[in-house]
């Protein structure tokens, strides 16, 4: 029995979604050759309380001892560790319209150990045409693609009526993680995919509701 994963299904996804402000506050430390903090250090910098912090990190072992603080260094990599920074995922992205533009041409994925290795779309003017250093490739080249370079992740900005079916196709191919633009729903057919679901307006109007509730 895997032990680690059955631990994995019973952290919740609020802990989850924190960790990787702790690794970009962690990131940001080792920069300036930070040696230890302690978890109230940490909680001024990012507004969470110290033992939210201690809560958090004993999901996953703790790492820090009682009156010493954390080791910047060590949490930093064991958090890398825990968020797959160290896997070296691939990824494509599906769709290079403005946001897929945008996004292949950001440091995003490298900082986090992630390679991008392609771009497709389904628009005749814009395959063939360079993209931060890539060729945009068919979008019906995408599964033989995805197979034969064994990618993990496919980012979607394609329109809503198509990134269900490439996201099936993607997945028969065997991509795992599906980062979803389009701003809807939708299920893989595969069990063993995960989807992440990015909504742009939803984040807006809980903006606006934190704007109304003042």
């Amino acid at each position: 029995m895997d032990h680690n994963h059955d631990k994995s299904k019973l952290i919740s996804s609020a802990v989850v979604n924190r960790l990787p402000r702790y690794y970009r506050y962690l990131t940001d430390l080792l920069k300036d050759d930070n040696g230890r903090i302690s978890s109230r250090e940490l909680s001024k910098m990012m507004n969470v309380t110290a033992s939210q912090i201690r809560q958090d990190l004993n999901c996953f072992g703790g790492f820090g001892q009682q009156g010493y603080g954390y080791n910047i260094k060590q949490l930093h990599s064991e958090l890398g560790r825990i968020l797959g920074v160290d896997r070296g995922f691939t990824a494509v992205i599906a769709g290079a319209g403005n946001l897929g533009k945008t996004i292949s041409k950001s440091n995003l994925f490298i900082k986090r150990g992630v390679t991008l290795k392609a771009l497709f779309d389904i628009n005749p003017d814009v395959i063939g045409t360079q993209i931060a250093g890539f060729t945009v490739l068919d979008v019906r080249d995408a599964v033989n693609y995805c197979r034969e370079n064994k990618i993990d992740i496919a980012v979607l900005t394609l329109p809503k009526d198509e990134t269900a079916p490439v996201a099936n196709m993607l997945a028969e191919a065997g991509v795992k993680g599906f980062w979803n633009f389009s701003n809807m729903e939708f299920r893989i057919e595969m069990s063993d995919a995960v989807v992440q679901n990015i909504h742009m307006g939803d984040s807006l109007m809980t903006l606006c509701y934190n704007l109304n509730s003042k």
